[in-house]
Formats: structure tokens, sequence, C-alpha cells
């Protein structure tokens, strides 16, 4: 298997420590970048109407996995995959941000990110709420640790 960066993602973030646990925590949200690379450019027609689009993306400085850890917000060990933690067997990310159209030649403008800058950035998909948003979807154990209320 093999992953082919398309570009990478500017943040005011410079460090880990830096980044939110949630890029909705920050109000107002700082306005991110998404570089796309100019072999990659065509690939984005069709994107302006879309309210918000989904970014996969390599947590290139996450730390070593643990299968098993204590969140530091909970009591009870948890499963890495019972998680959103960084540190994965494969250190890909998923994140909805708000499309707030182009900044120039394979600019995006987004925001609700929580990555460090300079990420790279594997896939752009739109963001669809007839297929992506399951209302009736529950959280297990994360739903008293909930940063925002169910829409």
């Amino acid at each position: 298997m093999q992953l082919r960066p398309i570009g990478l993602i500017e943040t005011p973030f410079g460090s880990k420590a830096d980044c939110p646990r949630n890029g909705r925590q920050i109000q107002p949200p700082p306005v991110c970048t998404v570089v796309v690379e100019a072999a990659f450019r065509d690939g984005l027609a069709g994107l302006e109407g879309f309210s918000h689009l989904i970014l996969l993306y390599w947590m290139h400085d996450a730390k070593p996995m643990d299968l098993v850890f204590t969140p530091p917000f909970d009591a009870e060990p948890r499963g890495i995959f019972a998680t959103r933690a960084p540190w994965r067997p494969n250190p890909i990310a998923l994140s909805v941000v708000r499309f707030d159209g182009f900044d120039g030649p394979g600019r995006l403008r987004v925001a609700n990110l929580d990555c460090v800058s300079g990420t790279p950035l594997l896939d752009i998909k739109p963001y669809l709420v007839t297929t992506d948003c399951e209302a009736e979807a529950s959280m297990g154990w994360l739903s008293p640790h909930a940063t925002r209320a169910p829409v």
C-alpha cells in the first residue's frame, strides 16, 4: 500500500501542544488553509457551493500507538478504536471542516481544524448531510464528555 499526500494543511498551530482537542472549541474558529499540490488541482473543480468538506490527513508527528489507555478526561481505560486519539495503527485523521471558498489557485479556506501546521493532506471529500449525518447516532462512553450539543 502506498499513500501520496495531495497537499499540506496550514493552521495557526505550530506544535501538538498548541492544537485544540477539537477544532470547534476555539470561537471564532481560526481560518486555516488547505494547499493542494498543482498536480491535483484539477480535482477541485465543482467544490464551489459546498459548505463543508471532509479532510483526511496524516498525523505525521503522532506519538507511538497505545492500544489501551486512559483518556485524560475519563477514569476508565479505553481501546484506541473507541477513542479519537491521534496515535493510531495508521495515523489517519478525519475532520469535517467548514469550507469558506478559495484563496487563490489550489488554496482552500477552511475552519474547525485541530492539526499542526504542515500536516500532509491525503484526500478531500464533500460532506453530504444526506449521507454523512446520522441523527440517531449514539456516542457510547463519550456521551458525557461531548464538546458540543448534538444538532
